[in-house]
């Protein structure tokens, strides 16, 4: 399986590990940042249909790399999660693919991040972020 491109990981990581108590893992497949056990992003790669559920909730076979991460209701309800680049999976009623590429509007998913972040993390954490 391809792996996540350098420069996509070192974009994430400038978000993700900025914030309190973030902690970066090796995932089933791909990469994941937790806060307090819980998973607030994922980044992997779709490559010849796999993993499948992913290759089928973004609507592509690949290669295609996505990021999944948690978000508000009702916000998430809004048209844009629900056109590309955004996706909805499944296996959560609150969480949002995106998928990855030249065109990636990096404040954006440094935006979504933080949201995601802080839904998940305890309030001790949260508190402490500053939100646009």
């Amino acid at each position: 399986m391809t792996t996540v491109p350098p420069a996509v990981l070192h974009q994430l990581r400038l978000i993700c590990l900025d914030l309190p108590e973030a902690v970066e893992q090796q995932a089933w497949v791909g990469i994941r940042w937790v806060v307090a056990r819980k998973n607030f992003a994922h980044v992997l790669m779709i490559e010849a249909g796999s993993p499948p559920a992913y290759a089928k909730a973004a609507g592509s076979d690949g290669p295609l790399c996505v990021l999944t991460f948690r978000g508000q209701h009702p916000a998430i309800n809004a048209p844009r999660f629900r056109r590309a680049p955004f996706f909805r999976p499944p296996w959560f009623d609150n969480i949002v693919g995106l998928g990855i590429d030249a065109s990636t509007d990096w404040e954006d998913v440094q935006d979504l991040l933080v949201q995601s972040y802080c839904l998940l993390a305890p309030k001790r954490l949260s508190g402490r972020i500053e939100r646009r």
